[in-house]
């Protein structure tokens, strides 16, 4: 393998790790604040995936349609806290588990009926069609590369919100006791279905952005959220660092096993058996990975140690 292909899958599995990192973030920050267990993020990715291929057919707008993607994933995560989630909150782990699996059934049935069983298709900006030519000689994919920067972007915003602002303090105070800052006068209602709204919309904005590169269909956002839910485990639950430092390991681990391994086995392997043997086992490097920082950090890289 050529030093120039290494280092274009080195940025592809960057990209799903930033990718990753928009599912993980509002998933960590749902768990870590509320501790609620949401597995129906992946359908508030579905239905940003979806919004966007609408209004980008209907208006060919790709800015609007990411636009669209953003706010009615935060609309329907709203929504659903309010109407649902809420009386969830006193409930024990195993209650939110059942409940949030009803709503993917109940979302993807509704999408299903809405939109078809066909996929949709959200075609590239023509502005970030083609590739860019970077240091090295290295011509990569332009639409790869601002998803990138974008998650870099979100990721830094997200710093800034949680460490620099007072409604980042109120999230964070949350996280540690909710009664104490009920008690100094804070709607909690109000924080947690902001808090609510924020991971939904950073999910509808992850689907989005994958909506381009892959299709848009039902059921898109559980094989995800699986990985979303792998990401936090190893960054450490609650922690938007760790989410992210997490969601770059796994990106990057998932990506390159992928392409190494199959090269690896092939120059002792007859090449089929080698590519089924190489992408067998790199299906399983992310859950080695995770199990490996586990031994040494129970708690993720940066969750916090229980005492």
């Amino acid at each position: 393998m050529s030093t120039i292909l290494l280092i274009e899958q080195l940025l592809n599995g960057i990209q799903f790790g930033v990718m990753l990192f928009l599912m993980a973030a509002g998933l960590t920050l749902i768990f870590g604040v509320m501790g609620l267990i949401n597995l129906a993020h992946g359908s508030l990715y579905m239905i940003g995936a979806f919004a966007a291929a609408s209004v980008a057919t209907l208006t060919g707008s790709f800015v609007l349609a990411i636009l669209a993607s953003v706010v009615a994933a935060a609309l329907f995560g709203a929504i659903v806290e309010f109407s649902i989630m809420r009386r969830l909150y006193e409930r024990d782990h195993l209650d939110q588990v059942l409940a949030t699996f009803a709503l993917i059934l109940i979302f993807s049935e509704g999408t299903r009926w809405m939109f078809g069983s066909f996929p949709l298709y959200l075609d590239v900006p023509e502005m970030l069609s083609g590739t860019v030519l970077l240091p090295g000689g290295i011509h990569y994919s332009r639409y790869r590369l601002a998803i990138i920067v974008i998650g870099l972007l979100v990721g830094v915003g997200l710093y800034l919100l949680i460490s620099k602002t007072r409604i980042g303090m109120r999230i964070r105070a949350g996280e540690n006791d909710r009664e104490m800052i009920g008690a100094l006068g804070i709607d909690i209602s109000k924080l947690y279905t902001s808090v609510f709204a924020l991971g939904a919309g950073l999910a509808g904005l992850a689907g989005a952005l994958v909506g381009a590169i892959q299709s848009v269909q039902v059921g898109m956002g559980e094989p995800v959220l699986i990985l979303a839910f792998v990401v936090i485990v190893i960054g450490g639950i609650g922690s938007i660092k760790g989410a992210f430092i997490g969601a770059l390991l796994v990106g990057v681990t998932d990506t390159l096993g992928r392409v190494l391994l199959p090269i690896a086995f092939g120059s002792f392997m007859e090449t089929s058996q080698a590519a089924s043997v190489g992408s067998s086992l790199s299906s399983m490097l992310i859950y080695l990975l995770m199990a490996v920082v586990l031994l040494f950090k129970p708690s993720g890289l940066f969750g916090r140690t229980q005492s």
